[in-house]
């Protein structure tokens, strides 16, 4: 059932990429998609997932993270999101990093916790 959700994931978040490309013509797309735990498959007698993070092994606590911009994404490098792909994150980045690609204005924002704010260009967040 496992290989099935993440066959499924795969069939969904490509629909999603078909629909918004009917819409880049028009607007700036994006899609940013993270998963929100692994899952242990029996590595070292070990199934399932929900550890507590400091007895979960790798397979649970190492999700993906999808960003997709359209052709007419201005605000974001492609490039330097792309160099990012190795850089440790966490999911204490993914609510700053919705701040600044919706371009809202907070005092709790922590560009520190921005995925993309190497990537912003000056046309995008220059006030970020």
């Amino acid at each position: 059932s496992y290989d099935n959700s993440i066959r499924y994931t795969d069939y969904f978040l490509s629909r999603v990429i078909d629909f918004l490309k009917g819409y880049d013509d028009r607007f700036e797309v994006a899609m940013f998609y993270a998963g929100d735990h692994g899952e242990s498959l029996g590595e070292s007698g070990m199934y399932l997932h929900g550890l507590p993070y400091s007895l979960a092994p790798q397979e649970q606590i190492h999700v993906p993270m999808i960003f997709w911009f359209g052709d007419h994404y201005d605000d974001a490098d492609v490039d330097a999101v792309a160099r990012l792909a190795d850089t440790p994150l966490t999911h204490d980045h993914i609510f700053h990093t919705l701040l600044s690609a919706f371009e809202l204005r907070t005092e709790v924002y922590d560009r520190s916790l921005d995925i993309l704010q190497r990537s912003w260009n000056a046309v995008g967040a220059a006030g970020y």
